[in-house]
């Protein structure tokens, strides 16, 4: 039987090449790329059939500046898809993600990780998804003026009002409502609001190891609810327990030191100083998430968003993108079926894109294209709000 083929939630290979200017002459990902984790031969070495591509800019880009990059972002996977269009192609919903499937070639699509790079504005949220965004992450690492982080000191308790209205026009777009990096109260707020299924894009179980990044079993029990999908990622200090506890650590520490967290680029430099190394994490770990939102949500909620060239560190086993392979064997070993496989690696996010299609299509025949804005929901922009690192940041 042919090995099923994965869709993968998160992969941060558009960021990768950004400090090369895009240019697929000097970086042809047609060929190995081996200071990379993604290229198009190991790519198809691990079966993979679809991606979403991260068209992420830092929380340090702001305003205007996060919009331009953004649009940058989108504008490399699009050059990536169309120079390399025997093996990519741009989809924008679950037909074209199915035929792709069928096809051959690789199905990409695109999400935008944080909702600072709609820079409070529902058109720009708009012009993404004309463009081919097909899911927007509500916030990054820091809060945005609307709705909270996982990793910042909490400013909303959740969503404000314009927040829920994000959601509602994502909704209303068919855009799929990413809850990776948000806080537990913004997950549940979000799922309180929306009208389709949501995804975590890359995310594990927070039961397994204990890292705010990652998902309260509450909220993973209100996926089968929901119907939607957490997408267990492979970064280490998010699966591994011994990892988690180090990152927590070294979290503190840099506080303690005035180096902000919340600058990944900053802690990675102080994390280089620090007492000992972050432990490592192996295919094992990665295993126990899997098998952890299964038992919680449910076979129909789980599935896979590696965060591959988001993080400078991978499990053991889980070393670059040929390495899924490996990790549906192991969960073969667990007494997973094939029919079970092909729900975890393409199955449950094609069903989600179709759902939300659907919702979609409904919500436009009784709601005009949302006109709020965040100064009208949510009053003046509150002046003592915590800034944004402003320094670069590694996306995971």
């Amino acid at each position: 039987m042919p090995q099923p083929l994965v869709v993968d939630g998160h992969n941060d290979l558009p960021w990768a090449l950004r400090p090369g200017g895009y240019d697929f002459d000097a970086v042809d990902v047609a060929r190995s790329q081996p200071q990379l984790h993604t290229d198009l031969p190991r790519l198809r070495t691990g079966g993979v059939g679809g991606q979403f591509w991260s068209v992420y800019v830092p929380c340090g880009f702001r305003g205007a500046a996060a919009v331009t990059a953004t649009l940058e972002q989108v504008d490399a996977v699009r050059t990536m898809v169309e120079r390399y269009a025997d093996d990519l192609v741009l989809v924008g919903d679950a037909d074209g993600l199915e035929a792709a499937l069928a096809s051959g070639r690789i199905a990409s699509l695109m999400g935008a990780e944080g909702g600072h790079s709609i820079d409070n504005s529902l058109g720009v949220l708009r012009t993404l998804h004309r463009l081919g965004v097909r899911y927007l992450t509500l916030t990054h690492n820091a809060n945005t003026d609307w709705a909270d982080a996982a990793t910042d000191v909490p400013r909303h308790a959740g969503l404000t009002r314009f927040g829920r209205e994000v959601v509602a026009e994502m909704n209303r777009l068919g855009m799929l409502v990413d809850l990776s990096h948000v806080a537990a109260t913004t997950m549940d707020d979000a799922l309180d609001v929306t009208a389709a299924p949501v995804v975590f894009s890359h995310s594990s179980a927070r039961a397994v190891a204990d890292h705010p990044r990652n998902v309260p079993d509450d909220v993973l029990a209100r996926l089968a609810d929901n119907g939607g999908v957490c997408m267990v990622t492979f970064v280490p200090r998010f699966v591994s327990p011994a990892a988690a506890a180090w990152a927590a650590e070294v979290h503190e520490a840099a506080l303690a030191a005035g180096v902000d967290p919340r600058d990944l680029e900053a802690l990675d430099t102080f994390s280089d100083t620090y007492a000992r190394p972050c432990p490592p994490a192996t295919l094992a770990d990665v295993v126990a998430h899997v098998e952890h939102v299964r038992e919680v949500a449910g076979l129909a909620h789980v599935g896979l968003g590696g965060d591959f060239d988001g993080t400078t560190e991978t499990p053991v086993g889980l070393e670059d993108v040929s390495r899924y392979p490996a990790l549906l064997d192991a969960l073969r070993g667990h007494g997973w079926s094939e029919d079970d496989l092909v729900a975890l690696t393409h199955g449950n996010v094609v069903r989600v894109l179709r759902e939300a299609g659907s919702v979609a299509a409904g919500l436009q025949t009784v709601r005009p294209p949302s006109t709020a804005t965040i100064q009208a929901l949510d009053g003046p922009a509150d002046a003592a709000a915590d800034q944004a690192p402003t320094t670069g940041e590694e996306p995971a």
